[in-house]
């Protein structure tokens, strides 16, 4: 997912995007063996030849929401049969068609065994089809389970890929402003909660020559926050990734599910989204007065060394680091940290979401469930299934056994992983949820820009948020049964 504005769907998606960006690559299909791909190791042989055995002559069907990654499940069909003599067929959706086609297949005789699904709406669109994962090797290998799907009583869907933002920061200033006399944070690690993270950025931002000093010209710090850009360019990150986390907040105490949403939200922590707001804008060289103004570049001033503190997404690591874009950040210089919000700060882990669920079909024979679980634990426990995940398909897997040379390439990434398995509770894209998402966050981007520039109030935004929702929710409901 890059740099877009329209990160949520409507609420009657089915379907959702995927991780990464998506290709327009054909609907293709292959059945296993087609092409010759033996293993040379032999412990995965023997396991994967021991789970066949356990499922009796079931087969196989993927039907594959991701074109980009087609040739690479091809492969792994054809890799698993030649090692197993399991039938292992795939089939790739052509780009945006994924909901026509799997509709289309569910109604033959041989349907997929494997399907994706976006989140709860599509789970209860295909609960008759969605065989509960919650004793399966699949969901007791996930780290985190809030990145399943949870729908009437069952584990409908596992996550197989994810993605993660929260707040980018440059470690080798915070380093350097840690062993600054007085300084609010005695490590990088000690800042873990809203209370800390503003108290470091207010005293950088009120101490910069004398931290420009200690770092001795490695970097020309110029604020604590890059520039919070509320043109259409950047805005997203606010009325989008910020307006998250009041979102999430709300919805979890509410008991509805997180990435569903409700008709009507209170705004209980608008509160929490104001104060770290009036951070970001505070602690940050820009003028308020400009922030809609288009001329404001947050990748740049972060990625020269002028600021700290970026809030973005894992999908950043290549801009920054590629090296073509004359950046003086280094791979060793960043990470990322959550977006402390003041709620459950000790417990909070990245923003991590995903519209990619792996879903088995529980109309399926019961041979060809047991198959196609035994394939599922073969793709993300064999060398071969988690190379072509990490390394062929570019992709950061939720599960425990993607360890050392598995492990996400992109550090933020792994940082997402390190958190999950740490114990510390990923947030989930409530965004998600967000009715008539483009003119829901016009206004609130409205309000949000008069509200900074001082022409207008917080209580503007809050009416934007709050009763702008129930409005545009009432509006797509009344448009979904036209």
């Amino acid at each position: 997912m890059k740099k877009r504005q329209a990160m949520a769907l409507g609420m009657a998606a089915i379907m959702l995007t995927g991780c990464g960006a998506s290709s327009s690559a054909p609907a293709t299909t292959a059945a296993a063996g087609s092409s010759a791909a033996a293993s040379t190791e032999a412990a995965a042989e023997t396991t994967a030849a021991a789970k066949t055995e356990a499922s009796g002559s079931g087969k196989v069907y993927l039907l594959n929401f991701k074109p980009e990654t087609d040739e690479q499940w091809q492969e792994l069909a054809s890799t698993y049969n030649k090692q197993t003599g399991v039938e292992v067929n795939v089939l790739t959706a052509a780009d945006g068609q994924y909901n026509t086609t799997l509709q289309s297949e569910m109604a033959k005789t041989d349907a997929p065994t494997i399907f994706n699904i976006g989140n709860t709406s599509a789970a209860q669109t295909w609960d008759d089809y969605t065989y509960d994962l919650k004793d399966t090797d699949l969901y007791k290998h996930l780290t985190d389970k809030s990145l399943a799907v949870e729908y009437n009583g069952k584990v409908a869907a596992v996550a197989n890929c994810y993605e993660s933002y929260g707040i980018i920061y440059n470690k080798t200033i915070l380093d350097a402003y840690c062993g600054l006399p007085n300084a609010k944070a005695a490590s990088v690690e000690d800042i873990n909660s809203l209370d800390k993270l503003e108290a470091v950025a207010d005293d950088i931002n009120g101490r910069l020559d004398e931290l420009n000093k200690a770092l001795d010209g490695a970097f020309d710090v110029t604020e604590a926050f890059a520039s919070a850009g509320l043109d259409d360019g950047s805005s997203w990150r606010f009325s989008g990734h910020l307006a998250n986390m009041p979102l999430y907040y709300e919805f979890k105490d509410d008991g509805v599910d997180v990435t569903a949403g409700e008709a009507t939200i209170k705004g209980k922590y608008l509160d929490n989204y104001k104060r770290v707001w009036d951070m970001y804008v505070r602690d940050s060289a820009a003028d308020p007065k400009t922030l809609n103004s288009g001329a404001l570049n947050a990748e740049q001033e972060f990625g020269m060394g002028e600021a700290v503190f970026y809030q973005n997404g894992d999908w950043e690591w290549s801009a920054l680091t590629s090296g073509d874009n004359g950046y003086t950040v280094t791979e060793d210089d960043i990470d990322m940290m959550p977006i402390y919000f003041g709620v459950d700060d000790a417990n909070e882990g990245l923003c991590v979401g995903t519209e990619n669920h792996w879903a088995v079909n529980a109309k399926a024979p019961q041979e060809d469930i047991d198959a196609t679980l035994a394939f599922l634990d073969w793709v993300i426990t064999s060398d071969e299934g988690r190379d072509a995940i990490t390394n062929g398909m570019a992709l950061s897997a939720p599960f425990d056994t993607f360890e050392g040379e598995y492990a996400p390439t992109n550090k933020f990434a792994a940082t997402s992983a390190k958190l999950m398995k740490d114990g510390k509770t990923s947030v989930a894209w409530s965004f998600n949820a967000t009715p008539n998402v483009d003119d829901w966050r016009a206004d609130v981007v409205s309000a949000l820009t008069a509200y900074t520039d001082g022409s207008g109030n917080w209580d503007a935004v809050k009416t934007a948020f709050v009763d702008g929702w129930a409005s545009q929710w009432k509006l797509a409901e009344e448009a979904a049964k036209k």
